[in-house]
């Protein structure tokens, strides 16, 4: 048996997410029933780096799979595309190591999350961005991203819903905003993330860059361990899982 590491991207709008479940079509559902048809109706399961939510998309999600089948690892790529729905795209195929595993080996993820930040809408942005009318203030997001990095407990920024177990300590090594004209691209890179946490900062980024909260409100929030003292979860159509590190 090999091991076959792709690198996946996909547009999440269509989906219920990554991960098969039972109320609606997804990535993983896709990939799989892609697999076992080139496996001639075997079943071929799919691991994946984590889950993406309905609506979420990624340029760099990692999955790995077994397979019995002599085929060279690049030519995974071609096979896999030539099946798959035009929203979803294999950027990379390679032999992996045996005991790879897409989850459990990541050292890292990037995620990033997408604001069109102009009075006008652009609707061929409009799934892949999520559109602000008002002006933000940029200086003042960038001061309370500043404090989001390093190790802190998270609580506040998991959802109250979330299934985590242990822990919610996780390291941001790095949290920023870019602005490209009327584009802001706020990015995250961390340890690890918890159930809707980027999508938590990102809401109370944008309403300290409303005037709603002040930079310094961001110690407070990480220090109440409560989610109901963070912002509002931005919506999903906004957030790319990017990169995925090992």
């Amino acid at each position: 048996m090999d091991r076959i590491k792709c690198t996946v991207q996909y547009d999440g709008t269509r989906y219920a997410g990554y991960q098969v479940q039972s109320n609606g079509n997804t990535v993983q559902e896709e990939l799989e029933k892609a697999l076992t048809k080139i496996h001639k109706g075997r079943k071929v399961k799919v691991t994946a780096s984590g889950r993406t939510d309905s609506g979420v998309h990624a340029r760099g999600q990692v999955i790995h799979f077994d397979t019995d089948l002599t085929i060279p690892a690049p030519n995974w790529k071609r096979a896999l595309d030539t099946i798959l729905p035009p929203d979803i795209h294999i950027t990379e195929a390679e032999q992996a190591a045996k005991d790879f595993h897409a989850r459990y080996d990541t050292t890292g993820k990037e995620y990033r999350y997408f604001v069109w930040n102009s009075r006008e809408p652009d609707i061929f942005r409009r799934n892949f961005s999520y559109h602000i009318k008002m002006p933000l203030n940029l200086d003042a997001m960038r001061k309370a991203c500043r404090i989001i990095e390093g190790e802190h407990d998270f609580t506040s920024f998991c959802a109250s819903r979330s299934d985590v177990k242990g822990s919610k300590v996780r390291t941001i090594h790095h949290s920023t905003i870019e602005k490209n004209g009327a584009v802001l691209i706020f990015i995250f890179k961390g340890s690890g993330f918890l159930y809707n946490m980027v999508r938590i900062l990102t809401g109370t980024l944008l309403e300290v860059g409303r005037g709603e909260r002040e930079p310094e409100d961001l110690k407070a929030i990480i220090e109440a361990l409560d989610r109901e003292a963070a912002g509002k979860t931005a919506p999903p159509h906004g957030l790319f899982l990017w990169k995925v590190d090992y």
